[in-house]
């Protein structure tokens, strides 16, 4: 499962007090989210008619100016909703209207207090005379599970040293460094709201800083060295395609209306005179874009532009919560983005270039988890792939996973089984436990000691989230039956999330025994998870690894649809 560093968007809201006068100015709050803390700080003001409107600056995202919609007032209970980012605040003014405490939802309950400020709160800086250090500075760092190139940008303003953080290999850019200091040779970077920061000693050159990265109570030593060029920081992704393109391509929108979610996606259309083939891409696990980016890949931009310079129409979508699509990715499960799937065949239906009786659905990872459940109740599906789809539940998916990452991380046999141990025991108490409360308590209790403290809430969210609670208690095989339509099931050899030994008989052993005589199951030698040749199929492989996918998968991919 892909889970990136930085895993919270969050910007917020507003209030006023029973006096709405009094509330007009700045308030500031600090929203903890697991190890991160994000800076807010609340802008209000009245209107002519003496209603109130406000902006909300959410500082370590660096995002300014965010309406505040839907603000109500009854007996000093403030409720607010934030139509941006799909998130709602409820909150009690004081007696005296200086301050504010509540709680902001937005997938979760979480408190946030805020306070009224005396004097103006200045959000950004001005610029001042370039400092010796003012630039880019890039490094790689590597966890011993991954490898990501991290990029300082730093800028002298009136206030001092200010910078921001690009993570490349996670797309994650402009990330605001909460705190610069500097003496003399030694510099200081932090950034409070993933609990992250840099620490190390500029060289008399002023051509690289050594020092160490530590997050989340690990460290590990980065070197930085001054970026000459954009370019040099660049990893070669030769098969990323280049415009003009030889097919036509669509920004589209369409509705799951049951769910009330906007998905935008990208539709390419193959030259010439359809109507064609068409198939909707379906990501693999946590918040995924379109392109399904991932260390610096784009694997989904690869396979479409394959697909559609070979006659299929292909229809890719953000995640609902993600980038241009609406909705809350952080309260939904696997069932649900199966029904963001489902509407983009309902939106292929629709399209005149599109033969409405050859759609299919191609799903990587969880992807190919989703795609049997929705071919096995949708007959408009013609036919599925399954890329390194699960044929067996998930928590066997999990503790197999934890096995085979930790031992491809270099640490022992033994240290990978308990590993796998500590995985199998955690799955067993959010199984047995359904109050939330109580498994958070539990959860604490149990991984006191093994998890840095600083890590524990973010590890804890993500266990109890009903994401999990669903992914751990789903068995593929009663789906898998009930598909009628053809269906390609690959893995790559290596593929250490989903391991094709484990998995790939219990696809066919399913489809089988539902009497499904369309079946083609390939295990591909060499590739790992994101079907990428690789040798060992460690995570830490696919940042280093130019292929973004292998021209033998794309090859068998597209073939075996055209075939159908």
């Amino acid at each position: 499962m892909k889970k990136a560093l930085f895993a919270f968007t969050l910007a917020m809201l507003t209030a006023f007090s029973a006096h709405a006068q009094d509330l007009v100015g700045d308030w500031q709050g600090t929203l903890k989210v697991g190890p991160a803390e994000l800076r807010l700080i609340l802008h209000i003001a009245k209107n002519a008619d003496g209603s109130l409107h406000a902006t909300m600056d959410s500082i370590d995202q660096g995002s300014y100016g965010l309406p505040v919609s839907s603000m109500s007032l009854k007996d000093s209970k403030l409720n607010f909703a934030v139509d941006v980012v799909h998130g709602t605040y409820e909150g009690k003014v004081n007696a005296d209207g200086s301050d504010i405490s509540g709680t902001w939802s937005q997938g979760q309950p979480l408190p946030l207090d805020f306070k009224k400020e005396a004097a103006p709160i200045k959000a950004e800086h001005k610029p001042a005379k370039p400092s010796d250090v003012d630039g880019s500075w890039w490094g790689t760092l590597d966890t011993g599970v991954s490898k990501l190139r991290l990029v300082f940008h730093i800028t002298n303003t009136e206030d001092g040293l200010v910078a921001t953080l690009d993570s490349l290999d996670q797309n994650v850019k402009g990330l605001p460094v909460t705190a610069v200091t500097r003496d003399d040779s030694s510099i200081k970077m932090e950034l409070k709201q993933i609990a992250g920061a840099f620490a190390g000693k500029i060289d008399k050159d002023l051509a690289s800083m050594n020092g160490t990265w530590t997050q989340a109570g690990q460290s590990w030593p980065l070197v930085l060295k001054r970026a000459k060029d954009a370019a040099e920081m660049e990893r070669r992704r030769p098969q990323n395609p280049t415009k003009p393109y030889p097919y036509r391509e669509e920004e589209v929108r369409y509705e799951n209306k049951a769910a009330g979610v906007s998905l935008a996606a990208t539709l390419t259309i193959p030259s010439g005179k359809g109507p064609f083939p068409a198939v909707v891409l379906i990501t693999g696990s946590g918040p995924q874009d379109r392109d399904e980016s991932i260390m610096g890949h784009r694997p989904f931009l690869v396979l479409s532009d394959y697909l559609t310079r070979k006659g299929i129409a292909v229809l890719r979508a953000d995640d609902r919560g993600v980038g241009k699509s609406t909705g809350n990715f952080l309260t939904s499960t696997t069932l649900d983005f199966a029904s963001d799937a489902e509407a983009g065949v309902a939106y292929l239906k629709t399209r005149p270039e599109v033969d409405s009786h050859k759609i299919g659905l191609i799903g990587h990872s969880e992807g190919g988890m989703i795609a049997p459940m929705v071919a096995a109740r949708n007959h408009d599906v013609a036919f599925i792939v399954m890329m390194a789809g699960i044929g067996v539940p998930g928590d066997e998916i999990l503790a197999e996973q934890a096995l085979l990452i930790t031992e491809a991380s270099g640490k022992s046999a033994d240290e990978a089984k308990q590993a796998q141990a500590q995985q199998r025991e955690m799955i067993e108490l959010v199984k047995q436990e359904k109050d939330d409360a109580t498994l958070e308590r539990k959860l604490r209790e149990k991984l006191a000691g093994q998890v840095p403290e600083a890590q524990l809430g973010a590890s804890i969210l993500q266990l109890r989230s009903p994401w999990f609670r669903y992914f751990i208690d789903y068995d593929p095989a009663p789906t898998l039956r009930k598909v009628r339509c053809p269906v390609l099931a690959i893995n790559g050899e290596k593929d250490l999330q989903v391991p094709p030994k484990k998995n790939l008989p219990a696809i066919r052993k399913a489809l089988e025994e539902g009497g499904n005589q369309n079946v083609e199951v390939v295990e591909l030698p060499g590739l790992n998870h994101l079907f990428q040749t690789a040798k060992t199929g460690a995570v830490s492989e696919y940042a280093e690894i130019e292929e973004t996918m292998s021209p033998g998968a794309l090859e068998k991919i597209a073939g075996w649809v055209l075939h159908q």
